[in-house]
């Protein structure tokens, strides 16, 4: 899974100073977090499980960390410049979410020079969280941003839906208590769901950089999420009355819509490409059953979109599907 794969990426990038404390003028990424947080009083509680997949630390100084020697430091800087480059010119969205961050060595950390295209992905990933939590909007892929609806906090915790779902690292992750915020607030549900828009958006401009047709995950965390969100809503219709009412509402319906149309237009556009995904056909396959579709309908206003696209067996993985 590639969730994991970005935990492996930072233990190889970092193996050398795995034993070393930060020294000055280092910050890791959790210290990075609560300095650029803005100071909300509704997020003061939420600080340290903020950005729950910086398993390792990263040093935000990248270019003066201790190591081997100083050729290695201007290869690895010479990578992430070239890095950003080719975001530049070939995922424009992405692009700009690196733009907007104001810490740029944040960015630039999450960049792994053994795969670029992962890297970046995973750096706009982080990073939407990032300008999510500074500006209290969630930025939209394509432009624009829509404020993030406090209220859907007091809906009922996420974590109730864990059991809807075949045990996996993506159910663990966000919606089993006590990993990230997601499991109790679905307002960092909806966080997420924006995030890996973002990241599987990234990931497609970026497939020229793949090797070959090489068997990738690209697709499964928006897959995972967009299923999360979705029987979240079949729950809340059939049992949670007060959430299912918040969920209509014009403010948090239309937050709704524009993440969610969002996201359906990602993952349709990333179905052309072969090998993409481990377990997207199974959390596909959940969001597309007519109850969770009925429930989003009724949220959206519209037909929400089934990806069957996605479903079809891919040329090197049809034996596993």
């Amino acid at each position: 899974m590639r969730q994991l794969l970005r935990y492996i990426s930072f233990a190889a990038s970092f193996a050398a100073l795995a034993c070393l404390p930060l020294v000055p003028g280092l910050t890791s990424a959790a210290q990075a977090q609560a300095t650029n947080r803005p100071s909300v009083t509704q997020e003061s509680g939420d600080v340290a499980r903020f950005r729950p997949r910086a398993r390792f630390p990263v040093l935000l100084s990248a270019q003066d960390a201790p190591g081997p020697s100083s050729v290695s430091h201007t290869r690895s800087g010479d990578c992430r410049q070239s890095a950003i480059e080719k975001l530049r010119a070939s995922a424009p969205d992405g692009f700009a979410v690196y733009q907007e961050i104001k810490d740029k060595k944040f960015f630039l950390n999450w960049i792994s020079c053994d795969d670029v295209q992962t890297g970046l992905a995973t750096a706009v990933h982080e990073s939407v969280h990032f300008i999510t939590a500074d500006s209290d909007a969630f930025p939209l892929v394509n432009g624009g941003e829509i404020k993030r609806p406090h209220e859907v906090s007091d809906f009922f915790a996420p974590s109730r839906i864990a059991g809807k779902f075949k045990a996996s690292d993506f159910v663990s992750t966000y919606l089993r208590r006590g990993s990230a915020s997601s499991a109790t607030d679905f307002l960092y549900l909806l966080d997420e769901l924006n995030a890996y828009t973002h990241d599987l958006n990234a990931a497609i401009n970026l497939n020229g950089l793949r090797r070959g047709e090489e068997q990738a995950d690209n697709r499964d965390g928006l897959a995972a999420l967009m299923a999360f969100v979705a029987l979240y809503a079949e729950t809340a219709e059939e049992s949670e009355p007060a959430t299912w009412s918040g969920l209509l509402k014009p403010q948090v319906a239309k937050t709704m819509s524009e993440l969610w149309g969002r996201a359906e237009s990602v993952m349709a556009s990333s179905c052309r490409i072969p090998n993409f995904g481990t377990e997207d056909k199974t959390y596909i396959r959940q969001f597309c059953e007519a109850k969770p579709q009925s429930s989003l309908q009724k949220i959206l206003g519209r037909a929400p979109v089934c990806p069957s696209e996605c479903l079809k067996p891919s040329p090197k993985t049809a034996f596993r599907d």
